[in-house]
């Protein structure tokens, strides 16, 4: 498509590029990846701790060495789509995801292990936003588009069970180092893929110099925020270090914000995150992934722990999530999103999905898993499906085109810093529950077999005590959205604008 194309305002372009199912196919796969990553690493631990002899104290570098990299690095990855080109930075970032995979499976100390996962961050975080930005320019039609980032959508949320299965199989039956090769042929059929297939649109770039300072301070300062709440996890709110983190990356990001306000050609132009619309979105999404965390960690706890589910079962175990979360982005998102407003869907979705958590508070050591955990997934699955789908879509509804990469990548940083915020808020305060439990009810249990009914029922109980505020967290994200969000019915015919106006057509961005 010329640029001219692309430049004529109220002109339909149903047709879009040639090629765009084929290339959605690829970039689905990449982004699938990415997502089974996040969680078909966390299955393998263990055995991999164990291997390679790692403390129980450095362990936590192997998930924070790729969350630090590439929650981080995401606003420079986009700004690095907007000004080399979405495909050359979309393949870049795969080449350089699968050679770090192949890096960790072929990892012998704890050092290259680390090594390898802060690598697979720094081209994560180059590979999301060129994914998504691809999207947003290949798909003209704003109805086709629903429905292809419906799809997208629903491979995105359902890959960190798919994740869960995978690495399970991976671990029990071959070995934990296959949880990281299994990157290498996902990537290199994506690149080979998108390399032969993806024609980027003409125009749309942003060749403005990069921001050094903006890069720096953004970078550190997101790393500095995200460590803390990692350090708050492990060593206490309290920490001098955690404090110290804090401290810092509120200093960095204020001089962040001061600096993008002056500068000619600032990372991160004031103009994406001041919109109405657009902050509440960040924000409601933010919020709704510091929920979910709750789900996640909880559960695979509760399942494997508790009730002694083994990876593999308790990874088919979240498949009614991902049933959900399919039904909610293809069949109830993509349907509608074109035909009411994003708030009436959000809202909503964000309540049904408050209401699944508010079942979990009601876990005890013996509960059912088809009377409370089943209807629970259903309708988590079910409401942030139909929630995320026209949030992500909007999110970007109105940027310029030059900006796309940068803003497609601050909603997949609400995103990690939400989940970083959620794993440390929601385990401080179950473990905080547990330990008050156990302490209360300790004296009691005479016999060996008692503690351990009393441990395991503090353990519960810390967990459904979390789930609670996980409740309220959800609550208030639907409540962000009703207010905030007053985008009206999309046009089904609208089509992007040079001078990206408001009649753009949204991109979605989905989570990782």
């Amino acid at each position: 498509m010329s640029e001219t194309a692309l430049k004529a305002p109220g002109i339909t372009a149903p047709s879009g590029d040639a090629n765009r199912w084929k290339a959605l196919v690829f970039i689905a796969l990449a982004q699938l990846m990415v997502v089974l990553d996040a969680t078909i690493v966390n299955i393998a631990l263990p055995a991999a701790q164990q291997d390679l002899g790692i403390s129980d104290g450095n362990k936590q570098w192997v998930i924070t060495a790729y969350a630090l990299a590439f929650g981080g690095l995401l606003l420079f990855g986009g700004r690095i789509a907007d000004l080399w080109g979405r495909k050359r930075t979309f393949v870049l970032g795969l080449a350089g995801f699968a050679a770090a995979s192949a890096l960790g499976g072929a990892a012998t100390t704890g050092t290259l292990m680390f090594g390898a996962r802060a690598l697979q961050g720094v081209f994560g975080a180059l590979l999301a936003p060129a994914a998504l930005s691809l999207l947003a320019v290949m798909f003209t039609d704003a109805r086709e588009r629903a429905k292809a980032f419906g799809i997208y959508g629903a491979i995105a949320g359902g890959g960190g069970a798919v994740g869960l299965i995978l690495g399970g199989f991976l671990t029990e039956y071959l070995d934990w180092r296959w949880t990281f090769y299994v990157n290498v042929p996902f990537a290199v059929v994506a690149a080979a893929g998108a390399y032969f297939v993806i024609r980027e649109p003409e125009g749309g770039r942003n060749r403005s110099p990069l921001d050094i300072p903006g890069v720096i301070l953004s970078t550190l300062g997101l790393v500095a925020l995200v460590y803390g709440f990692t350090r708050a996890e492990s060593d206490g709110w309290g920490d001098s270090l955690t404090v110290s983190m804090f401290v810092a990356s509120v200093v960095l990001l204020v001089a962040f914000v001061l600096v993008e306000a002056k500068v000619k050609a600032p990372l991160l132009p004031l103009r994406v995150v001041t919109d109405r619309n657009r902050g509440g979105i960040y924000l409601s999404l933010g919020l709704a992934i510091i929920g979910m965390f709750g789900l996640f960690l909880f559960l695979t706890y509760y399942l494997q722990v508790v009730k002694g589910y083994s990876p593999v079962k308790t990874g088919f175990a979240f498949l009614p999530m991902v049933a959900g979360m399919i039904t909610g982005s293809t069949q109830i998102g993509t349907r509608l999103m074109t035909r009411v407003p994003a708030r009436l869907l959000m809202g909503p979705g964000f309540l049904v999905a408050g209401l699944g958590m508010l079942l979990l508070t009601q876990l005890e050591i013996d509960s059912s898993y088809a009377a409370l955990l089943l209807p629970a997934m259903l309708l988590l699955g079910l409401g942030m499906g139909t929630a995320f789908m026209p949030a992500m879509s909007l999110a970007t509804q109105g940027v310029q085109p030059r900006d796309a990469g940068v803003a497609s990548a601050m909603v997949n940083t609400s995103q990690q810093v939400g989940g970083a915020i959620g794993t440390a808020l929601l385990n401080t305060i179950a473990a905080s529950a547990t330990t008050s439990y156990v302490k209360d009810h300790i004296a009691g249990a005479t016999a060996k077999p008692q503690q351990q009914l009393v441990q395991l029922q503090g353990m519960v109980h810390g967990y459904s005590t979390a789930i609670w505020f996980a409740v309220g967290i959800l609550v208030l994200a639907s409540l962000i959205a009703f207010t905030f969000v007053n985008a009206g019915k999309p046009n089904p015919t609208a089509v992007i604008t040079g001078d990206g106006a408001g009649d753009e057509v949204p991109v979605p961005v989905v989570a990782h």
